[in-house]
């Protein structure tokens, strides 16, 4: 485990007393805790609401520590830096824990609010950590915009946050069916150390997920990322029909850029924008969010001179797309023009199973969602909120049959090119997008 600060023994407060439930609250939900053997014990109740045993005081910056055992298939979590809306619903950072073969535990979690943060599809190799149907022992180090979280002793989550939060920390008991109702969660050794100043984090792992708004890390900067968009100017990017920024049509605001409202026609308003150099093997990541109803795309192996009439540039795209409100999502086949997937083509799909059931997309609507791109060679792959959702590789005859049965037919060697530009499609919806950077790839074929 990595080493924190020194912590005098005087400076580790307990968080729950091992007798009642003296500084803790009941939040949200109809469940139940009580105190046994030193342990506090959650008991589930039917019901969609979850609901929460919370700490009457707020903590920033902390080491938590806690054990916890989950009664068998439910789903859990401990809240930090969380907060209480209007309506009495808790919201904000949540440590996961499940007794599923998803085996997420210790994740971050957006409670009520962003979703999940930090899956542990960012480092599948904590996953084995767990311990079904035992205590697990968590460590938990949030400071300032940084959280780091350990599972028996395993470098779990590494999350550097966009913002730097205060809050309760609570214990989850989640919403469940019926046939759930009066099982126990239970939690023991429950203390924390409130910092003042940074521990250290040289021991860290687990790979870093940054939502800095338009800045790279210094270990992002020190692997070859670079910003694709600064956050502040059209520097980068031109009309993918013109040689300059279109003057209409899309929006910087804010670290934000927005393509705007203008009746849902392609490329008919302020038109596409690309960048203006090509890439050939990289990881291209950004954060978007749409509005209800709202279309949009990321195009790669852009050639803006395939279609210079009206509709969008010609090049393979990762879908953007309200599922729920938009009707091209019931179009194409078996549902490839959805979210994430390679549009016309190839449907996205979660490819994970949480007891045994296969879950829908994680998708955070009217929220910010994260889009990556691999391209190495002719083997590409997207990753949709952390999830990867559609693989495949171009030049194949697979590859050609599925051309030869989409929109894209009528163009002779489609998505084959070594190289291409980068688009952001003005489909005449508003969507938003930031964080956009790019790792260029040197590979050996």
């Amino acid at each position: 485990m990595v080493s924190t600060l020194v912590v005098a023994k005087d400076q580790k407060k307990k968080l729950f007393n091992g007798k009642n439930l003296k500084g803790w609250e009941t939040l949200e939900g109809g469940a139940s805790f009580k105190v046994e053997n030193g342990e506090i014990v959650g008991v589930s109740k039917a019901g969609r609401q979850s609901t929460f045993l919370a700490t009457k005081k707020s903590y920033t910056n902390f080491i938590l520590e806690y054990e916890y055992l989950l009664g068998e298939g439910l789903n859990s979590g401990v809240q930090i830096r969380s907060q209480v809306n209007e309506k009495g619903v808790v919201y904000g950072m949540q440590v996961e824990a499940e007794d599923s073969d998803r085996a997420w535990s210790a994740g971050i979690y957006d409670q009520s609010r962003r979703g999940w943060r930090y899956p542990l599809e960012y480092h599948p190799e904590a996953k084995s950590a767990v311990r079904k149907g035992q205590w697990n022992k968590v460590k938990v180090v949030a400071y300032e915009n940084r959280i780091v979280s350990w599972l028996n002793g395993v470098n779990v989550a590494n999350l550097l946050e966009e913002d730097t939060e205060s809050g309760i920390i609570a214990l989850q008991v989640h919403g469940c069916g019926k046939n759930k109702e009066g099982m126990e969660n239970r939690w023991r050794n429950i203390t924390i150390v409130e910092l003042d100043q940074a521990p250290d984090f040289s021991g860290v792992k687990a790979p870093m997920v940054s939502y800095l708004k338009n800045e790279l890390t210094a270990e992002e900067q020190q692997e070859g990322w670079e910003l694709l968009w600064d956050g502040k100017t059209t520097n980068g990017w031109r009309g993918a029909k013109r040689d300059d920024f279109p003057e209409k049509g899309w929006k910087i605001e804010d670290g934000v850029l927005t393509v705007l409202s203008s009746g849902g026609a392609e490329s008919a308003h302020g038109g596409d924008i690309v960048t203006t150099r090509p890439f050939k093997n990289f990881i291209l990541e950004l954060d978007f969010k749409f509005t209800e109803g709202a279309n949009s795309g990321i195009k790669y192996f852009v050639d803006t001179e395939l279609n210079k009439g009206k509709g969008s540039a010609i090049g393979c795209e990762f879908q953007i797309l309200d599922d729920k409100q938009h009707p091209d999502a019931k179009k194409g086949v078996n549902g490839n023009r959805t979210v994430g997937s390679l549009y016309d083509l190839i449907t996205a799909d979660s490819r994970l199973f949480v007891n045994g059931l296969k879950p829908q997309k994680y998708v955070h609507p009217s929220q910010w969602n994260r889009a990556r791109i691999e391209v190495r060679g002719n083997k590409v792959r997207h990753v949709l909120n952390g999830c990867t959702v559609v693989e495949y590789e171009r030049n194949t005859q697979m590859w050609k049959a599925l051309v030869a049965y989409s929109k894209y037919k009528k163009w002779p060697g489609f998505g084959e090119a070594e190289e291409g530009l980068i688009l952001l499609q003005d489909h005449g919806d508003e969507v938003h997008f930031k964080n956009i950077k790019i790792k260029p790839l040197e590979i050996a074929l």
